[in-house]
């Protein structure tokens, strides 16, 4: 992570009050075709308001020019997307947050996913969805990086899924 990305993440030492602290308030992850893949919220919203919202982004994503930026003032948020494949990954951060520190967040997730599948493609999300999200706590939780290093993220994925395939073999074996 880049130094000045890693100051939002620390305490200040010369006094007692913890610096302002960059956040997510919500990732999207949506195809060309406006289906939503992945939904992850940091801010507690009603379903109906949540919907509505997501309709909106998906609206204003889709209908930008290529070639325009990938940052969209939205209320009193900022909304930074980035285009893999055939996925928009879309992040909801504070007007005053770093949009370049999100988009290397967005690339970490893509980076890690890839790891994780191998390429990973708008299918391995639809079928595999509980993977992608298990990923995306390992990374971020309650709208902050917890863990930078994919080293250490896909190795607890990794051990995961090792012990879940522990579980499963010893579930299968017959009891006498």
């Amino acid at each position: 992570m880049c130094r000045a990305a890693s100051k939002a993440f620390f305490h200040s030492s010369s006094s007692s009050q913890w610096r302002r602290v960059w956040t997510i308030h919500f990732i999207l992850l949506f195809s060309r075709q406006g289906k939503l893949r992945l939904q992850k919220w940091y801010t507690t919203l009603p379903d109906k308001e949540k919907k509505k919202i997501i309709r909106e982004i998906v609206q204003i994503i889709l209908s930008r020019n290529q070639k325009t930026s990938s940052f969209v003032d939205w209320k009193d948020l900022k909304l930074v997307y980035k285009r893999y494949a055939s996925l928009y990954f879309c992040c909801a951060i504070e007007d005053q947050d770093n949009e370049l520190l999100t988009l290397e967040v967005v690339h970490r997730y893509v980076e890690l996913l890839d790891r994780y599948f191998g390429n990973v493609c708008e299918l391995d999300i639809i079928f595999n969805f509980e993977k992608a999200y298990f990923i995306l706590d390992e990374f971020i939780i309650g709208g902050e990086v917890q863990e930078t290093s994919k080293r250490s993220a896909v190795k607890a994925i990794e051990d995961s899924d090792m012990l879940q395939e522990t579980v499963e073999e010893y579930m299968n074996k017959p009891a006498f």
